[in-house]
């Protein structure tokens, strides 16, 4: 096999990742289930592809430009995907984030050089609160000009970069998918994706997920959750109800059990994220049972949640 040849930009990293099969959590009655492996992204998430689209295509028409700092409100993948896409393409960044998402996340930002505003969550906590509050804090800083927003719950740019994800997978996948699922924070991972799987078969089933305890999508009513990256308190203007067929709410103790049992018994070390959409495509392919195909995607790696409790086994006493 020919080596591929050495790339030109770090951003030439992102993209045309890996999907394996889960071999030892799924049972013979059950559909088969595959996990797209979006770690595999140069800062380790989905969300670089999402982040290098709202910069090109704001690059390509002219509103974005060297004099503009860009900057975001983020929980902190989004805003280490555009630290990143930013360091790569000589532009300044400025993310506006808060003490409720990962440490991890936040050194990130700065290792890339990204300035950091930090929003303090009073429960630590991402409460109903706090993604419109730090709405406004960047909406604020970048009202005294001299700014880009790429504002990334509005910002349709993103269905472009998540597509790839679709696209992927139909190569991956050329005899079909029965059933996708994903979970919805600003919604673009899932519209970009549903968009092109639909077109490709109406047949392929789209699941909308989200923690239990936000029931938003199921119940109509936020609520308090620590599944970062998801279950922003309100319905992201991006969603489409056009573009999926169902809405699952799963527990979040149930995802960080997930998370914990692909490190022992998969070798996958995911997010808590990617912990619930595992948890749910577990459950869609007892009920579709053998021949079916569900694919999920893992947000991003796991490395990026050790230094809170999400892989901490309580000690016996």
């Amino acid at each position: 096999m020919r080596p591929p040849l050495p790339a030109t930009s770090a951003l030439d990293a992102i993209g045309n990742t890996p999907v394996v099969e889960l071999r030892r959590l799924t049972s013979s009655d059950s559909a088969a289930v595959f996990v797209k492996l979006e770690g595999f992204n140069p800062t380790g998430s989905y969300k670089d592809r999402m982040a290098l689209a709202m910069i090109e295509e704001a690059e390509q028409r002219g509103a974005l430009t060297r004099n503009l700092t860009v900057i975001e409100y983020t929980g902190g993948s989004t805003g280490s995907s555009l630290a990143f896409v930013c360091a790569a393409k000589g532009y300044r960044f400025h993310a506006v984030s808060s003490d409720a998402f990962a440490v991890a996340k936040l050194n990130t930002m700065r290792a890339f050089g990204a300035q950091l505003t930090v929003v303090h969550s009073p429960s630590g906590e991402i409460s109903p609160e706090l993604i419109p509050e730090m709405i406004s804090v960047a909406a604020t800083i970048a009202a005294q000009g001299g700014y880009y927003q790429t504002d990334q719950i509005n910002n349709a740019d993103s269905l472009i970069g998540y597509a790839g994800i679709g696209h992927e997978l139909l190569a991956q996948f050329p005899e079909g998918i029965d059933v996708f699922c994903g979970a919805v924070g600003t919604a673009g991972m899932l519209m970009g994706v549903a968009g092109v799987l639909k077109e490709n078969s109406a047949a392929t089933r789209i699941v909308a997920l989200e923690p239990a305890s936000a029931p938003m999508l199921t119940l109509g009513h936020p609520g308090q959750h620590h599944v970062e990256g998801i279950g922003v308190g309100f319905l992201p203007p991006l969603l489409d109800s056009a573009l999926y067929d169902e809405a699952r709410a799963i527990d979040e103790a149930v995802a960080r059990t997930t998370c914990r049992q692909l490190a022992e018994k998969e070798g996958l070390l995911v997010g808590t994220s990617s912990g619930l959409n595992v948890a749910a495509a577990l459950d869609l392919a007892k009920e579709l049972g053998p021949g079916k195909v569900v694919v999920t995607v893992a947000c991003d790696t796991g490395l990026k949640y050790l230094d809170d409790d999400l892989f901490t086994r309580p000690t016996n006493s």
